[in-house]
C-alpha cells in the first residue's frame, strides 16, 4: 500500500486490508475510521467496506473512505476467490465452527476421485439456500438472530456462480479447496452441499479471501502496518 500522503481520505481513498481472525468487518471500519479522523483531527468521516466477511474468516478487506464510499456497491459486485479447508464427516448448525458439532456421517466412501465427480456439479450457475446462522433478513430480523434462538427461518434459495472450484489438498477428511464465485456465495453453505453430495456432512474449518477483482490478499496491510504509516 502506499504511504497516507498519497491518499486524499476525505476525497476518497481505496484501502486493503487482511481482516484478523475473529474480528467482525464492522469491527474494521469502526478501528480505521478512529483511526484516520484521529491523524486528520475530524470527528466524523464517510468509511465503509465493500463486502462482508464472518468474524471467523481472514482475507482481503477493502475499506473505503470519504467519497470512495460511494464505489463500494461496484467493489461488492465484482468475483471474488476463497481458498476454504472443510472437514467432512461432520456438521455443525453454523456450517463453520461458531457452533458445536451437531451430527457426524462416514467417510470411509470419500476418495479425490469422487470429489472430483462431485465437484463438477459445483461449476456454473447455482440455486443456494443461505445458511440458517447469515445476514439475509426474514420478516425483518436477520436469519442468524432467529437461529440462536433456536428457530429455524424459512429462507429462499438465491442464484449464484461458482466460475472455479479447485482441490488443492485432501487428507485426514480435510479438503481444501480454492473457489471463485460470485457475489452473494456463501463458502458455507457451499461446505453444506458439497457434505451432503459426497453422501455425507462438511463444515468449514478455516476461510480465507484471497481476491476480489483485481485486488489480492498479497498487497494488503495489517491495521498495525497502517497505523505506522501514519505516524
Amino acid at each position: 500500500m502506499n504511504t497516507e500522503s498519497e491518499y486524499d481520505f476525505k476525497e476518497g481513498a481505496l484501502l486493503l486490508f487482511d481482516k484478523p481472525y475473529e474480528w467482525t468487518s464492522f469491527d474494521m471500519v469502526n478501528k480505521v475510521r478512529k483511526r484516520i479522523c484521529s491523524y486528520l483531527g475530524v470527528k466524523k468521516l464517510k468509511v465503509g467496506h465493500a463486502g462482508t466477511l464472518d468474524p471467523l474468516a481472514t482475507g482481503l478487506l477493502i475499506i473505503c473512505t470519504g467519497k470512495a464510499t460511494k464505489t463500494i456497491d461496484s467493489y461488492q459486485a465484482k468475483e471474488k476467490e476463497y481458498v476454504a479447508t472443510l472437514k467432512l464427516g461432520a456438521t455443525t448448525p453454523s456450517f463453520d465452527l461458531e457452533t458445536e458439532i451437531d451430527k457426524t456421517f462416514p467417510t470411509e466412501h470419500i476418495d479425490r476421485a469422487l470429489i472430483d465427480k462431485e465437484l463438477l456439479n459445483f461449476v456454473g450457475e447455482l440455486d443456494q439456500i443461505p445458511p440458517a446462522f447469515s445476514a439475509v433478513k426474514v420478516k425483518g430480523k436477520r436469519a442468524y438472530e432467529l437461529a440462536r434462538e433456536g428457530k429455524t427461518p424459512e429462507l429462499k434459495p438465491k442464484k449464484l456462480v461458482i466460475k472455479e472450484i479447485e482441490v488443492v489438498d485432501f487428507k485426514n477428511d480435510e479438503l481444501v479447496l480454492r473457489i471463485v464465485c460470485s457475489k452473494g456465495t456463501y463458502i458455507r453453505g457451499l461446505a453444506r452441499d458439497i457434505g451432503y453430495a459426497l453422501k455425507s456432512g462438511s463444515h468449514l474449518t478455516t476461510l480465507r479471501r484471497t481476491r476480489i477483482g483485481k485486488y489480492s490478499v498479497e498487497n494488503t496491510l495489517s491495521l498495525e502496518e497502517f497505523e505506522k504509516k501514519l505516524n
